[in-house]
């Protein structure tokens, strides 16, 4: 029972860490159809954002030696500038486009932003040390709790309640939601269209952030492509749980932790490589069932 309890614990941080990447897609998703998977790349600039440049093996922190209020705002406001200048330069002169000419845009993004990184960088990854003190363990009731851990997980709960207050209870947040529900009846009745898309994009920024932040303490290792593998879990995550809903996105991105930690924690060691191509399998089957996803939203299939 406690190796299992153990595991649920994994299962929630890294659901938690796949949850909040999931959250920053659906956002844009809801109100652009943009499926944005420079998102991850977005994740690896604020990474890299924490670094000297010219160092090569052991890289030192810029603010290393900041408190952790500071350190959060510097990389929060590094996510949030990142993603306003994408929207800026590149997604703002394709308004009018598909959905599917917005996707090939963010794969080609993402491409530039990773040579971009390998070309100040270089290709060798970095070994990076922030924030040791959330690598301590907790033991409570017989369970071993890395600090870390319990940060993630309540990081996604407060992220997830602030953005559904946010737009629940603000006239922006109400704004963005006319705007998920019918963007061009939305623009019609005043609603202005570039602060909302602006808000959003901001809104994923501050999002990559977090999880570039939680990644870097949890890995201790940068590398131009270190976004890539979450985002392609997010992505699931987001389509699992019904593309445009936030609520569904952490949903989706618990289940897909969930699934590989258990599969990582209880699969034979010879069939444990094949982990993700079962996670995968999992999901064909899910949505075969429930195309529309775990959360289904009237407005998207109307408009689809």
């Amino acid at each position: 029972m406690t190796h299992f309890l153990q595991t649920v614990i994994d299962a929630l941080s890294l659901g938690s860490l796949y949850a909040l990447a999931a959250l920053g897609i659906g956002l844009l998703f809801g109100i652009m159809r943009l499926i944005n998977f420079a998102h991850g790349d977005f994740i690896a600039i604020v990474a890299y954002a924490l670094i000297v440049p010219s160092l090569d093996v052991t890289a030192r922190l810029f603010i290393g030696n900041f408190s952790w209020p500071i350190l959060l705002m510097a990389v929060m406001t590094v996510g949030i500038v990142v993603a306003l200048s994408a929207n800026a330069l590149v997604f703002r002169r394709m308004r009018s486009a598909s959905p599917q000419n917005l996707m090939v845009v963010s794969f080609a993004l993402g491409y530039v932003i990773q040579n971009l990184l390998m070309m100040v960088y270089g290709a060798r990854p970095k070994g990076v040390g922030v924030w040791s003190s959330l690598t301590q363990v907790v033991e409570v009731a017989g369970l071993r709790v890395p600090l870390l851990q319990a940060v993630t997980i309540g990081a996604t709960v407060f992220l997830l309640l602030a953005i559904l207050a946010f737009m629940r209870l603000t006239p922006y947040g109400v704004q963005m939601r006319a705007a998920a529900e019918d963007f061009k009846m939305a623009r019609y009745l005043g609603v202005r269209a570039e602060f909302v898309i602006g808000l959003a994009f901001a809104i994923s920024g501050l999002l990559a952030a977090v999880v570039s932040l939680l990644f870097v303490v949890q890995t201790g290792v940068l590398s131009p492509t270190m976004g890539v593998n979450i985002v392609i879990f997010a992505f699931i995550a987001t389509v699992i749980g019904g593309m445009g809903s936030l609520v569904g996105a952490v949903l989706g991105g618990l289940a897909v932790g969930a699934a590989t930690s258990l599969l990582q924690a209880y699969l034979p060691a010879d069939i444990r490589p094949f982990r993700d191509t079962i996670v995968f399998a999992l999901v064909i089957v899910l949505l075969l069932v429930r195309p529309s996803g775990l959360i289904r939203l009237k407005q998207f299939e109307e408009r689809v």
